[in-house]
């Protein structure tokens, strides 16, 4: 099993992706997001790239979320906060999202055999469903604002790690995946304190949002895997549980 890292969006060729099962990787916070939406019974969780296509999307009992810079779009319901979605009310209806980095990246590798949205909150259920698929992989880190983010390259070494401990098959990775596969397992007990340190969470901190950061380091505590289908909607992949394994911080 060939498994490949690709530290931001912008560096992903189409070569990349063809026959591949593409895991995308947006810790702060978009793929932590859907994946608790979809856990929290959302119907689907549709990714669009630009403001103006969510706003003209006509979409039957949608709630329009996302974010540019890490704050919520003026005129729509809910940002990119998982906690925007722990709520009943969520239950049944349409996402429509738009972020800085994660949709980008998922639109991008829609080409690709399967398309997954992975994050710390469900390295185990990915990995499960990565070992079922029996396909090569690419682990897209989809970067802070087209620079390599350490949260998501932290993620993908964890995903590795349990990719070696799942997988029946023998795994190769490229360099970038040797060397993020390393760090994660040295680090392992300390990858919320890193990230928390990062880039991209000093500057979630500074908007006061250090909740989110917290949250999105937890450890797998939901079992659902995005998959992302026709028309760029997100939902869970056959056979995953949407349990809810966590306390709310």
């Amino acid at each position: 099993m060939r498994v490949d890292v690709v530290g931001n969006v912008n560096e992903v060729r189409r070569m990349d992706i063809a026959g591949r099962c593409v895991v995308v990787i947006d810790v702060l916070r978009t793929t932590s997001t859907i994946v608790t939406a979809l856990a929290y019974d959302a119907a689907d969780v549709i990714a669009v790239e630009t403001v103006p296509q969510a706003k003209q999307l006509n979409v039957k009992d949608a709630i329009r979320g996302g974010e540019r810079f890490d704050k919520k779009i003026t005129g729509f319901e809910v940002g990119n906060s998982p906690y925007e979605y722990m709520t009943p009310s969520i239950a049944g209806k349409t996402i429509i999202l738009t972020t800085t980095d994660g949709t980008r990246a998922l639109i991008k590798a829609s080409k690709a055999k399967h398309v997954l949205a992975g994050s710390f909150l469900n390295v185990q259920a990915v990995a499960s469903v990565l070992c079922e698929l029996r396909r090569d992989i690419l682990l897209l880190c989809a970067g802070d604002q087209d620079e390599f983010a350490m949260e998501d390259g932290l993620c993908a070494g964890s995903i590795i790690e349990e990719l070696y401990r799942q997988s029946p098959f023998p795994i190769m990775l490229n360099d970038l995946g040797l060397v993020l596969h390393q760090a994660a397992t040295h680090a392992e007990d300390k990858l919320p304190d890193l990230v928390r340190v990062s880039a991209g969470g000093r500057r979630l901190e500074r908007l006061g949002r250090m909740h989110d950061v917290t949250y999105c380091t937890q450890l797998n505590l939901l079992d659902c895997v995005p998959e992302m289908g026709e028309g760029n909607r997100m939902q869970p992949f056959r056979g995953t549980r949407k349990e809810r394994m966590f306390k709310l911080l």
